[in-house]
């Protein structure tokens, strides 16, 4: 069973700088991604990323200033980060870390039910 946690959220300034991580616990997570959801709102996915060397996928809203990428510093494929420069008040919100096992197609990557793991969820909060 694959377990997802999240860390870094946090209240920050426009303008600054957060990194969000996910571990993931179990087997070599193939496709993850991370998704976000302001109050009142539904889950859109922010940056998704595959196992091997195709470039992450990112929202519109959040290229050039959201940079997702595995961190091999525990020597694992399952823990991966979300780094989020220029932050905006309208970036705040409730983000989840998602993963999948097993194939997908690249379009489908923004979709909630492609992912079969989500954590339990972390709060970024811009003030301007």
């Amino acid at each position: 069973r694959v377990q997802l946690v999240e860390s870094g959220g946090g209240s920050v300034q426009a303008g600054d700088s957060l990194r969000l991580s996910c571990a993931a616990s179990g087997p070599p997570i193939p496709v993850m991604a991370w998704f976000r959801q302001p109050p009142g709102k539904e889950r859109v996915a922010v940056a998704g990323l595959f196992a091997g060397n195709m470039p992450p996928f990112y929202n519109d809203a959040v290229k050039g200033r959201f940079t997702l990428a595995r961190d091999y510093a525990d020597n694992t494929d399952n823990t991966w980060s979300l780094q989020m420069n220029n932050l905006q008040p309208e970036d705040s919100a409730m983000y989840y870390c998602a993963a999948r096992l097993g194939p997908l197609a690249d379009e489908d990557w923004p979709k909630m039910g492609s992912y079969q793991y989500w954590g339990q969820g972390i709060q970024v909060t811009v003030s301007s």
